[in-house]
Order: C-alpha cells, then structure tokens, then sequence
C-alpha cells in the first residue's frame, strides 16, 4: 500500500476531527493489519474504486460514538438512533471528501461509496487479501481507529 494513498486520510481525519470536536486530537501508533479484524461496536465505511481499490472504516465503540454525535450536533444523545448514526456517517463523509479532495490534486482519481454504518456486537471486518494500515486517533470523546485497507488496481 502506497503511503500517498494513506497519509490524506490520516491529515484528513486529524484535521476535520480537530475542527468538528473543538478539542485536541492525538494520533497513536500506526500498525498493519493482514487478516480479519474484530470492530468494536460502530463503524462507518466509505468504498473506494477507480485508480485503487479497497475501503476505508472509521471504528468506534458505541460509547464513542455517542458522545462524538452528541458533541457535533450541540445535545446529548441518548441512543445510537436515527440522528447518532446519521452524524457518524457525516463525519466519516467529511472526512474521506477532504483526503479524496487532496488524491485528486495528486492526480489520483477514484470515486467514493457513500458511507454505511454498521453497528453490533461481534462483528468482523475482512480485508480480503489486501493489508490495512490502522491508525488509531484518540479524541476528547473516545478513540476512533481510522481503518484503510487500499490497493492499486491489477
């Protein structure tokens, strides 16, 4: 996985974060991952096709992402309903049209899926076959591990 493909989601998440949480976003330590992986609660994930291929997931535990949505929209949520999930999808949307913004001034071009939130216990993520690079974001709120598993298309 090439990093020109990474570093924009990583920038971008850093930075919409930042601006959309008011508080201090530190990133930890970046690591591979091969095979599936174990969400833990709610994820948020945008596909990727054209020049690449794969995906990107934006994985919370519920508790985080209720306090993210309840913090973006200026109330305390209560439950993961309707408007929690809508707001975790936003900020996933922001977040990858900012890094496919700056793909795209690097020449790089591919469409988005729109964003789809999957929420439960138990779940896991296949990578099929391509490596994900996760990187893990603590906010304010919660940690959010922004999730990229990206490949060149054959």
């Amino acid at each position: 996985m090439r990093v020109e493909y990474i570093n924009p989601f990583v920038e971008s998440a850093f930075n919409v974060m930042k601006e959309v949480l008011q508080g201090d976003i530190k990133r930890g330590e970046l690591y591979l991952k091969a095979t599936s992986m174990p969400v833990m609660g709610v994820a948020a994930i945008v596909g990727l096709a054209g020049d690449v291929e794969g995906r990107v997931l934006f994985d919370m535990e519920k508790v985080t992402a209720l306090r993210i949505a309840s913090a973006m929209n200026g109330e305390e949520l209560k439950s993961l309903d309707d408007l929690a999930k809508a707001t975790i999808t936003e900020l996933a949307n922001m977040i990858t049209a900012q890094a496919v913004t700056k793909l795209h001034e690097l020449g790089f071009r591919f469409d988005l899926t729109p964003p789809a939130i999957f929420t439960g216990d138990n779940m896991e993520i296949s990578n099929q076959n391509v490596e994900a690079l996760i990187v893990p974001m603590e906010t304010g709120h919660g940690k959010v591990e922004i999730n990229v598993a990206i490949r060149e298309r054959a």
